[in-house]
């Protein structure tokens, strides 16, 4: 499978295999920026597509997500792939969909860390469904970078789940589901940005 790579230009001190959402690729100016963010803070960062998004790439036409059995076998090839080239502290993670789909696999695939930016802990509108059973028994080191307005895990709302204590929350202001704040806040999209960065590199820091 072929893999997009950000590597860091000085001391590498881990690696991130990093997925996109359901509805943007892996090269969206999302995930751009937060991979040669994360290069910049000596985390290495691996992308990839799952097939619906590599099919659309191909031909131009949007599709819905892979059923999750295909999406968790992608996964698995991924993680085999670059953990047979790549020595060192290795993590999965990804944008929302990417990043539930990671941690579902986890505790499985015995990764270092697990590393989730705006995770969905709820389909859009739909709170009194949460997607969390799974996050109260998990055993890798866990960071989920969210925003305190995101419409699919506002803060009041996740603050009630029983989440496993390997998992970390890092809240961001006034932030979206793509971290984006309010800008009554007085804060940016890239300070946002800037600061799940340092954050992860933080927790991934040997």
């Amino acid at each position: 499978m072929s893999l997009l790579r950000n590597r860091p230009a000085g001391e590498l001190s881990a690696t991130l295999i990093l997925a996109h959402g359901a509805g943007a690729p892996m090269d969206s100016p999302f995930m751009d920026d937060i991979a040669a963010r994360l290069a910049a803070c000596g985390i290495a960062v691996l992308r990839f597509e799952f097939p619906y998004m590599a099919m659309r790439r191909e031909d131009g036409r949007r599709r819905p997500p892979n059923p999750q059995k295909q999406l968790l076998e992608c996964w698995r090839q991924v993680y085999a792939q670059v953990r047979a080239e790549v020595p060192g502290k290795l993590a999965i993670g990804g944008k929302s969909m990417g990043g539930r789909m990671a941690s579902l696999l986890a505790d499985e695939l015995g990764v270092d860390a697990l590393v989730c930016l705006g995770y969905p802990f709820y389909a859009a509108g739909k709170p009194e469904k949460p997607r969390v059973a799974h996050l109260a028994e998990l055993k890798t080191p866990t960071l989920i970078i969210q925003g305190e307005r995101d419409a699919l895990g506002d803060r009041p709302t996740v603050k009630g789940y029983a989440l496993s204590p390997a998992i970390q929350l890092h809240w961001l202001a006034a932030a979206d589901h793509d971290l984006k704040p309010l800008k009554s806040s007085g804060l940016t999209h890239a300070q946002h940005l800037d600061s799940a960065a340092a954050r992860i590199a933080a927790f991934l820091a040997p």
